[in-house]
Order: structure tokens, then C-alpha cells, then sequence
């Protein structure tokens, strides 16, 4: 066995080059059976594993400087640097992090979690280079799918006018996470098809180098070419044909399905029902309640950057769908500003974006949606503590990012009958944008009540065209105003007062984010001792310090309960929340300290 004896890139050059076919098997193996047990990234990392073994033949990392893209693609990169245990021994496969992490090998330059980064990093790194007179090899790796974020095409752009050397490894494999999307593929195909001769040439017509290799699964090959190109001292594009899932028949066929996935059967490739999401399914339901309105109403268009999967629009309702869902590849910031001209000619937009991914389109929802008060609906998922734990997928930032944009409503619904209701508001509304942060069911599931009505408001008023708050539970000395996920906790933490020392606290339903009930804040000013807030996202510029500045003149105390701001890497949720005092007991215990 070859890898369980590799405690750095230098073993493998030290392999007979007949070796490294071997190798990549077992590494092919090794990454199948920890998946298989954990889950992770599959069809990616099954896709580069003949390339990130020719990579490290060929270069002398960390000496020579080697950039992962968005690093789903990293794993045996991460078993050829030292890290082998974490994909051959049960005992560690939750060792290494799914994503680069520089504070795990000095081999992973950059904490990466997003794509198109790669090849400006490599501009920079090359740069550098040359400002101080040193000598290295710089490779960027960045796949086909990611090239359609406009970040990759302004790092192609800068490359061609280095003056010195820069390998920009392309690894195509004619697969985003679902199907590629824009003009860009089109040549891309043009250029497998002709082995790389076409007239028209994207890479060409920027001014760099290019070279073509058909065999990106073959070890041998791509060692021959990387070697080619070892030390060239001008940018060069080396354009490589990989298979998405390589050599595991269920990613081969279907590698949208296996792009990441939960543990699974290595033999008939049935994924762990153990696995599955016990709650709500959002993305299902997403898609069930708006595919009906949109077969009513063809101004409705569900838009989104290169995830369908989240608002459940698998490829039979894509293509069902037709010209009414538009996926317009990892490219957040034009979703965002094309959403905003849809809206404006009169379409309904429904954008829906991973929280984690949205910052990325900061500027285009403040000068774009924003300034423009574009009657546009983004559907904001993963934006919790309970949703992806990698310090670089973090999604619990929003509610600090989105809560000062001017003329954005920004809604909590406290679970799926909310959710519906206000996904119908926004609908058919024209006055504002709107966003929804779409539920986590693992939050969902904190002690929400069955059958709950929290849809309707505390008013006669049938609908969110001003922020009421809806008060669920009148008591008195206490007032908890609990946003969104956490209202479950909102309501554990009520009855956790009401059986220690008999106070039944109010209980208020916020659901909006960035504007507040005033008329109903002075209220319970007025009339309680203490308010509390809990909100699923940083303390630091969140929804509950908004409320405490506006209390600030009154005579009454306010507590807010959040997570301090920070890049946690795979925490647990549980323990995130207790280190903040944010288990129901050490915030009920708080709460009768300040009522003293």
C-alpha cells in the first residue's frame, strides 16, 4: 500500500512512475470508503485525483504555491500533505476539514470556501514573486463551472499582463455543481471537441498561453504536460478533460445528485435514510408551493447561482420550468443585479441564495435592488448556527449584513405555514424588495409547538405590509422577543421562567429583521421590567442591539442573546450556543439575575 506510507509531496517523487496509477487507486478507494461513512464532496474530488498526484510529482509544495478553487475538490490533496489518516482510518475521518484550512498544513495557503477565487490569488502570489526577486512555480486549479463567476474572468484578465510565470490548471469536466450555465461553455466545448485546436479560443483572446490535454484522468499524461510547463515564465493556461465522480458508476452518472452527499453505500450506492432530514424540507417546499403560481403566472422566475437543489428545482422541473428558472452560474453578484431588471420590467423574481454565498453581492443589493427599490424576493437559505458548520460556509452573518439595507424588508418566519405566507406577500407586492430567511429545520425543531398559529398577526391586518409584531403569550415583567428559528427557544425559555419562579413572560413574535414595531416596543416599555432578545446570528450588529439602541431613552433593561462574531470551524451547534449562554437554562437563570 502507497498512501498509507506518504507523510508529504516528496514520497510520491520518490514512487517509480509506474507507481502512481496505483496510488491514485487507493487514494480513489480511501476517499469512497471515508465518504461513505461521513459524507463529503464526492463526484468533485473523485474527478482531480490523477491530477493532484501528477501536481505534487511535478511541483515541491509549499515551495512552489499550488491554489485549490473553492477546495470541493481537495481531498487528496489533503492525503498526499500529510494528512492521510482522516480518509484511512475510522478513527479520523473528522480530522482534516472539508475545505483548505491553513491552520491544518502549511500546503493549504488560503481558507477557501467559495469559487472563481484561485486564479486572482495566483496573479497575487506571482506578483509577489517577482517584486521579491524569488523563484517558485505558481499553479491556480480552478474547474470549468467556476469560471462563470466574474471573480475568475477579472483574475484571466490581470494574469495576461504578468510578466512572469503562471499555471492556470483548468479542470473541465463539463459539470458545475448542477449543469454549466453561459456563453462561456459553449467555446469550452468547442475546444474539447477539437482537442483544443478551435479558431475561437476564450483563453487565446485574453492574450495567454494555451495548451490542450484530452487524458485528465491519466496520471502519466498529465505529469508529461504539468512537466512541460514546470518553470515557464509567462502565464499559461493548461486546459484539462477530467470525469466528475471518476471511477464510482453512480457520480459518473449522475454527479449533480453526487456533488455532496451524506453517508452511502459503497456498493449499490444507496444513500443512509439515517441521513435524511427528519423536519421540513424547505427546498421541497419551496418548490411544490411556487411551481403551481408559476404555471399560473409566467412573470414569475425562480433564479439561481449555480445551487437549484436548495429551492428543490430538480432537473425534471427545470426543464419543466423552461424559460420561468434561469440558473445563472456561481455568479451571486449578477443574480442579484439581474433579478433587479427583471423585477423592474414587470417579471416577479425569486432569487434564492445560500446566506453564506449572499455577501458576495453585497454591492449589488445596496446600489442595485436597494437604490432601486426593485420588487424583487430573495430566499435566503442556511443562515443559522445550526446550518453548515465550516469556518468557510459560515451562514449566520446575514441578519448583521441585511438588517440596515435601505428600503429592504427583510422577514423571519418562524416555520413553514410562515414562510408560505410571506413567500405569497411578497408575490404580490411592488413596492419594496423582499427577503425571506428561510427556516432551518434543525432550529425549527427547538421546542416549536405542533400547530402552532403564527402566521396571523397580533392586529386585524392580513399581511406584512408594515412591521407588526405578532404577541403570542401576554404575561408581564418579562418580555421576550424571540426572531424567526429561534422562536422555539423563545417559547422554552417562557415556560423555563413560568416553572422556576411562576413568571409568565411575554412572548413576541418579531418576524421582521430590519424594521421595528415602535408602537408596540413603547408599549412593553412601558409595561415590563426587562426585555430579552434571541436571534439565531452575531450579537455584534444584529437585529437584538437594533431593538436595545432604540429602547436606550426608556426606563426598562434590554438582554440580548446571540453568538459573538467569529470564524468557529465545525463546531457543534450545542456548544457554539452554550459558550454564548444561549442554553435555555443559563439564559433563564440571566434573566431572573437582572429581574434581581
Amino acid at each position: 500500500m502507497y498512501l498509507s506510507h506518504i507523510a508529504s509531496p516528496a514520497d510520491i517523487k520518490h514512487l517509480d512512475r509506474d507507481a502512481l496509477p496505483d496510488l491514485c487507486r487507493e487514494i480513489r478507494q480511501a476517499l469512497l470508503e471515508s465518504s461513505a461513512s461521513v459524507g463529503g464532496h464526492i463526484a468533485p474530488n473523485l474527478g482531480v485525483i490523477e491530477l493532484t498526484v501528477a501536481l505534487h510529482r511535478v511541483f515541491d509544495s509549499p515551495h512552489d504555491k499550488i491554489v485549490f478553487d473553492v477546495s470541493h475538490q481537495i481531498y487528496a490533496h489533503k492525503a498526499l500533505t500529510g494528512r492521510a489518516q482522516s480518509f484511512i482510518d475510522p478513527a479520523h475521518y473528522h480530522d482534516a476539514s472539508g475545505f483548505a484550512n491553513p491552520l491544518e498544513s502549511e500546503h493549504d495557503l488560503f481558507a477557501m470556501g467559495h469559487t472563481s477565487t484561485s486564479i486572482g490569488l495566483g496573479v497575487g502570489l506571482a506578483h509577489a514573486r517577482d517584486l521579491m526577486g524569488a523563484s517558485y512555480d505558481v499553479v491556480s486549479v480552478i474547474g470549468d463551472g467556476s469560471l462563470s463567476g466574474g471573480l475568475a474572468f477579472e483574475g484571466l484578465d490581470n494574469a495576461a499582463e504578468l510578466d512572469g510565470g503562471l499555471i492556470i490548471v483548468i479542470n473541465d469536466n463539463n459539470q458545475s455543481i448542477a449543469e454549466n450555465h453561459g456563453g462561456l461553455y459553449r467555446n469550452l466545448a468547442e475546444l474539447r471537441a477539437t482537442q483544443g485546436r478551435a479558431a475561437n479560443n476564450f483563453f487565446c483572446a485574453l492574450g495567454l498561453d494555451y495548451r490542450y490535454l484530452e487524458a485528465g484522468n491519466d496520471v502519466l499524461a498529465l505529469v508529461d504536460a504539468l512537466t512541460e510547463l514546470r518553470g515557464c515564465e509567462h502565464p499559461v493556461v493548461l486546459h484539462v478533460h477530467t470525469v466528475k465522480g471518476m471511477g464510482f458508476a453512480p457520480a459518473e452518472a449522475d454527479p449533480e445528485a453526487w456533488h455532496h452527499v451524506g453517508p452511502f453505500d459503497i456498493e449499490t450506492g444507496a444513500k443512509s435514510a439515517a441521513h435524511r432530514p427528519a423536519h421540513v424540507d424547505y427546498a421541497e417546499l419551496t418548490a411544490t408551493h411556487l411551481i403551481p403560481r408559476m404555471e399560473r403566472d409566467r412573470s414569475i422566475v425562480a433564479v439561481n447561482a449555480a445551487t437549484p437543489y436548495i429551492m428543490g428545482f430538480t432537473p425534471e422541473r427545470r426543464a419543466a420550468a423552461g424559460p420561468q428558472f434561469v440558473d445563472v452560474g456561481i455568479a451571486e453578484e449578477h443574480a442579484v443585479t439581474y433579478a433587479t431588471a427583471l423585477a423592474a420590467a414587470g417579471a416577479k423574481p425569486v432569487l434564492g441564495l445560500y446566506g453564506t454565498f449572499l455577501q458576495r453581492a453585497y454591492d449589488e443589493l445596496w446600489h442595485d435592488l436597494c437604490l432601486n427599490a426593485a420588487p424583487a424576493t430573495i430566499l435566503v437559505y442556511g443562515s443559522s448556527v445550526y446550518g453548515n458548520t465550516d469556518q468557510t460556509h459560515l451562514g449566520f452573518f446575514d441578519i448583521a449584513m441585511l438588517g440596515d439595507m435601505p428600503g429592504l424588508r427583510y422577514l423571519a418566519p418562524t416555520g413553514a405555514e410562515e414562510y408560505l405566507a410571506m413567500l405569497d406577500w411578497s408575490l404580490g407586492q411592488r413596492e419594496m424588495p423582499v427577503a425571506i430567511r428561510v427556516p432551518v429545520a434543525a432550529a425549527e425543531a427547538a421546542g416549536m409547538p405542533e400547530g402552532a398559529d403564527l402566521a396571523a398577526p397580533r392586529t386585524v391586518m392580513r399581511d406584512y405590509a408594515s412591521a407588526s409584531y405578532q404577541v403570542v403569550r401576554e404575561g408581564s415583567d418579562v418580555v421576550i422577543l424571540a426572531l424567526g428559528d429561534f422562536f422555539g427557544k423563545g417559547m422554552l425559555l417562557a415556560d423555563e421562567l413560568e416553572r422556576r419562579v411562576g413568571i409568565r413572560a411575554t412572548l413576541v413574535n418579531p418576524r421582521f429583521i430590519n424594521e421595528l414595531d415602535r408602537d408596540l416596543l413603547d408599549e412593553l416599555a412601558c409595561t415590563h421590567r426587562l426585555i430579552v432578545t434571541l436571534e439565531d446570528g452575531v450579537l455584534e450588529g444584529g437585529w437584538g442591539e437594533k431593538v436595545a439602541r432604540y429602547l436606550g431613552p426608556c426606563d426598562v433593561r434590554v438582554r440580548c442573546h446571540g453568538v459573538h462574531a467569529g470564524f468557529p470551524d465545525r463546531y457543534d451547534p450545542e456548544a457554539l450556543l452554550a459558550r454564548n449562554g444561549m442554553t435555555i437554562e443559563a439564559m433563564a437563570a440571566d434573566t431572573l439575575e437582572l429581574l434581581g
